[in-house]
């Protein structure tokens, strides 16, 4: 391009926190290794933005407003600006609520866009009965989602729905995490948990409505000799706080704030058993295939999970976890029971888990990432 030792200028935009977005951060890696300069634009939040850990420049907007529409609306027209008046070779913008001011942007700079749906956006329970936020989010998607050419996402189910609806079939990458096997598990002293529980660890970084952690400290109430991490934040932690003050489980739950992933993994490594119980109330849910499934495989543990199809194939596939057909106290008590009464089917479990991390990791994953890019013309 301009010499030898130019290197090309890419936006990453985001609206979440950048700190904590691991996808996001995957990526960029990826991106940077093919001589790439990164920046991430994102807005700043809490004492994890000060301490500035990503590995990569950032531009941290200060917001006025937190949420809602006047968060939104100020976010992006702060962000059209930012990169119209900025110079980049190329833009990545990071689920719905970033990429109208970047198309716009690629539209009157002339430069390639990258789309990357993190979910199907317009499809989140936080939009159920809400028809005008509904209609907005998916008049942008309209308007926009068919002029796009370079466009990823993270399940199979979130792409042949994009393709249903816009003829246009995004690439598949998933967000397998990198190999953890390294990272040191906590002790159960070190955590102040009984050592002969199984324990069992729910975590992150939407820890949200119909995820189904209300439904797993009631069924914890009903099963013995079983401990609870619960890692992360969300919507709804502080009313599983709330539901943890019965008498006899304040002594087995454990709730942890977000952490760094390495800091993360070293929780979840000291389970014995990872949980993921979304529910089939809504489309995004339903196509899901979340971080937490792969950092589970990761580290080696069995998943107790439902029966969603893109989790289910997963398990199913690499034979690494237990189906319960309702996401129901009782359903997911007899889970745990099963996992915690019969040894020799954990450790099956445990290996299988174990194998699928050699091929259900970033590592690989990324080699998807390097494929993508090199067909975008500035890299040809």
């Amino acid at each position: 391009m301009q010499g030898s030792n130019y290197r090309t200028r890419v936006a990453f935009s985001v609206i979440n926190c950048i700190c904590f977005d691991q996808r996001v951060q995957k990526i960029a890696g990826t991106v940077s290794s093919l001589d790439c300069d990164i920046t991430i634009i994102g807005r700043r939040l809490g004492e994890c933005c000060e301490k500035d850990s990503v590995p990569f420049r950032t531009k941290r907007f200060r917001m006025l407003f937190k949420r809602g529409l006047f968060f939104y609306s100020s976010f992006n027209i702060r962000l059209f600006f930012y990169l119209l008046f900025h110079k980049f070779e190329l833009l990545v913008a990071n689920d719905l609520d970033t990429l109208l001011p970047n198309y716009l942007v690629s539209k009157l700079k002339h430069l390639p866009l990258v789309y990357d749906s993190h979910e199907y956006f317009t499809g989140v329970p936080e939009l159920n009965n809400k028809p005008v936020r509904k209609w907005f989010w998916k008049t942008i998607e309209r308007s926009v989602f068919p002029h796009l050419k370079y466009v990823m996402t993270v399940s199979n189910s979130v792409a042949d729905q994009y393709e249903k609806e816009f003829r246009i079939k995004p690439s598949v990458i998933r967000n397998c995490s990198r190999i953890s096997s390294g990272i040191a598990p906590y002790s159960r002293q070190e955590l102040g948990l009984p050592a002969n529980h199984l324990l069992l660890i729910f975590q992150g970084g939407g820890i949200n409505i119909d995820k189904g952690g209300e439904e797993l400290i009631e069924a914890l109430i009903m099963t013995e000799n079983v401990s609870l991490l619960i890692v992360g934040s969300g919507d709804v932690v502080q009313a599983l706080k709330e539901k943890a003050e019965e008498p006899g489980l304040l002594e087995r739950i454990k709730f942890i704030p977000k952490v760094p992933w390495e800091e993360l993994m070293r929780y979840t490594r000291s389970a014995d058993a990872g949980m993921s119980l979304e529910k089939d109330t809504n489309l995004n849910y339903k196509f899901s295939l979340p971080n937490k499934l792969f950092d589970y495989i990761s580290a080696g543990i069995p998943v107790i999970t439902g029966s969603l199809p893109e989790i289910r194939k997963v398990v199913e596939e690499n034979d690494c976890g237990i189906i319960i057909p309702d996401i129901m106290p009782r359903e997911i008590s007899r889970a745990i029971i099963k996992l915690r009464d019969d040894p020799d089917l954990r450790n099956k479990l445990k290996m299988n888990s174990i194998n699928a991390s050699k091929s259900l990791n970033w590592e690989n994953e990324s080699k998807k990432i390097i494929d993508f890019y090199n067909k975008i013309s500035i890299f040809g």
